[in-house]
């Protein structure tokens, strides 16, 4: 955990969140501006910033916020409709806090990205 890094605050508890999941590998949360009717946030519990650093040891973690990613969909009822799943990497993609996490957006029709 980085002291200064609010993701790793959210996953401690000491910042108050919105939670819809929260487990020993990683928590989810509502985002605090949505991009669309269900915006949530997979955030890791332990501090990690860029998947080029990645090693197997993390994947269980990366595993585990695709399951969580998976199971808020279909709790949120998106899963029939449809949802999208985002990693931003760096400055250039518009990641804004450099702690992984994982954008789960659905609830209505989303424009194309490719």
């Amino acid at each position: 955990m980085q002291s200064d890094c609010i993701f790793c605050n959210i996953a401690s508890g000491e910042v108050v969140a919105d939670f819809v999941h929260r487990d020993s590998y990683c928590v989810a949360v509502n985002d605090i501006a949505p991009a669309a009717p269900v915006h949530v946030l997979v955030i890791p519990v332990k501090h990690f910033t860029y998947l080029e650093h990645m090693t197997s040891d993390f994947s269980p973690v990366l595993f585990r916020m695709f399951e969580v990613a998976r199971d808020v969909a279909y709790s949120a009822g998106i899963s029939d409709s449809g949802y999208r799943l985002v990693i931003n990497q760096k400055d250039d993609s518009g990641q804004e806090i450099p702690h992984l996490h994982l954008h789960i957006l659905g609830g209505d029709q989303l424009g194309s990205m490719v």
